[in-house]
């Protein structure tokens, strides 16, 4: 099990950027898919975006795809999520997932450990 650490959340206003990061804990970084989810107040936690272990893949929800994008540095085992044209439906708790040995799309289902999450609020 890795232990998840976000951090970068803040209010935005619209059309600005952000960029969250999440720390992990352990010696084998680079065999975990990460991921990226969210759950804004009253509503289900979603998937956003994830990554393959060694960043060769990535998948993106639908809602995000061209605006966020996904990267890791396994040297300083750590993933990021660069938000950018963001809007206020993007306003949630974002959520660090890792999974292992899993693809980036498997993510979307088999997310095993958590982070406590980042708050990000996008102003209208």
């Amino acid at each position: 099990q890795v232990q998840l650490v976000e951090s970068g959340g803040g209010l935005v206003q619209a059309g600005g950027s952000l960029r969250l990061s999440c720390a992990a804990s352990g010696r084998t970084f680079s065999s975990y898919a990460m991921g990226w989810f969210r759950q804004a107040p009253g509503k289900e936690r979603e998937f956003v975006a994830a990554i393959s272990g060694r960043g060769g893949s990535t998948y993106y929800a639908d809602s995000v795809k061209g605006r966020f994008t996904i990267s890791r540095d396994n040297a300083k085992n750590t993933v990021y999520l660069q938000m950018n044209s963001l809007k206020p439906e993007d306003t949630a708790v974002y959520y660090c997932a890792a999974a292992p040995l899993v693809s980036a799309q498997a993510m979307t289902v088999r997310a095993r450990d958590w982070g406590q999450g980042t708050q990000v609020t996008v102003s209208s």
